[in-house]
């Protein structure tokens, strides 16, 4: 991509979804906006009017079971070239739209699965998509009327972090925060390569803390540039890739931070999904689960056990482990 026009900057948004499950992947999302002067401040507010109501904080607007309105954002920006893999239209398959949006290809994605284990969280069998056509074409002109405003969205990307990794970094001595952060340096590090000239990029905070500079994995060693450090805001200038700032709640106060969690909600359900529906077809009447800390999580786990035995799938592959003893981000803020 060319160098950025003096009226143009690039804007970064990422935010996590699946941070504290039990089950399923936790995916960090990243949004890459090519955004004029007269668009900046529409790209760094909360979405208002009518676009707030499909674009937010994810938590509030996608729930397990009703994905509709994350699948629409996640079809509209992969129909429009914004996917990883280049893509004549709207995706094929759930799959596909996985795969486009999924930062790693199939390989590196399947690359800690054993063989007897990988349908578990790479079966499509039974899934389909399910948001209406009105609804995809709604979003698809939020997303022109936002070009108009100055705010073209120009590329999208997961990371997708599944039970095996998250279990390999606990041993490691990586808990969720240093991996949650760790994938957000690998995506702004990407997507500041695609746009070819310094970013901004606004994160969500991780793990509550002020201080980063000694957790940075991809980013460490890096000259850097404290701005500033603290409880909701910590900001960092990086020569030659730009600022990057971790901010409370910004999914709920930041247009891309809120687009990347849009997509990124959807993405960990579709995944949770196929896990429900892998052990559904062999417990006759399991209930699916959200993966979460929550009665039928609870009731799902105990009702696969066996099956898990009998079939050899190791735990580090099914169920989160807890992170004690392991190097914690939140010990490194004022």
């Amino acid at each position: 991509m060319a160098s950025a026009e003096p009226s143009v900057r690039y804007r970064i948004g990422v935010d996590e979804n699946g941070l504290g499950p039990r089950l399923g992947p936790m995916v960090v999302t990243a949004v890459l906006s090519r955004v004029t002067e007269a668009g900046w401040q529409t790209a760094g507010s909360a979405p208002r009017g009518a676009l707030a109501q499909r674009l937010g904080d994810s938590k509030q607007l996608v729930a397990h079971g009703d994905v509709s309105l994350g699948e629409a954002w996640a079809r509209a920006l992969v129909a429009r070239g914004c996917g990883r893999t280049a893509m004549a239209g709207d995706p094929p398959s759930v799959d596909e739209l996985l795969h486009a949006v999924s930062l790693d290809d199939r390989a590196a994605l399947r690359a800690l699965c054993p063989d007897h284990v990988e349908a578990q969280c790479w079966s499509a069998e039974g899934e389909a998509f399910t948001a209406p056509d009105k609804l995809l074409r709604t979003v698809c002109r939020d997303l022109d009327k936002l070009a108009e405003k100055g705010v073209e969205i120009v590329a999208v990307r997961s990371m997708l972090l599944c039970v095996k990794r998250m279990n390999d970094g606990v041993r490691a001595g990586k808990n969720r925060f240093v991996l949650d952060l760790h994938a957000m340096e690998r995506l702004i590090l990407e997507l500041g390569g695609l746009a070819g000239a310094e970013v901004f990029a606004v994160c969500g905070k991780v793990g509550g803390f002020g201080k980063y500079g000694s957790a940075f994995g991809p980013l460490a060693g890096r000259l850097h540039l404290v701005l500033e450090e603290g409880r909701a805001r910590s900001a960092y200038h990086f020569p030659g890739l730009g600022e990057i700032a971790f901010v409370r709640d910004s999914d709920a106060s930041d247009l891309c931070v809120a687009m990347a969690s849009m997509v990124g909600k959807y993405v960990r359900e579709a995944l949770m999904e196929r896990v429900a529906r892998h052990y559904q077809r062999a417990v006759p009447g399991l209930h699916g689960a959200s993966g979460y800390h929550d009665p039928v999580t609870s009731a799902f786990i105990g009702a696969t056990r066996l099956v898990r035995r009998a079939r050899e799938i190791p735990d580090d592959c099914f169920e989160r482990r807890a992170a004690e003893g392991a190097a914690s981000l939140e010990r490194g803020g004022p």
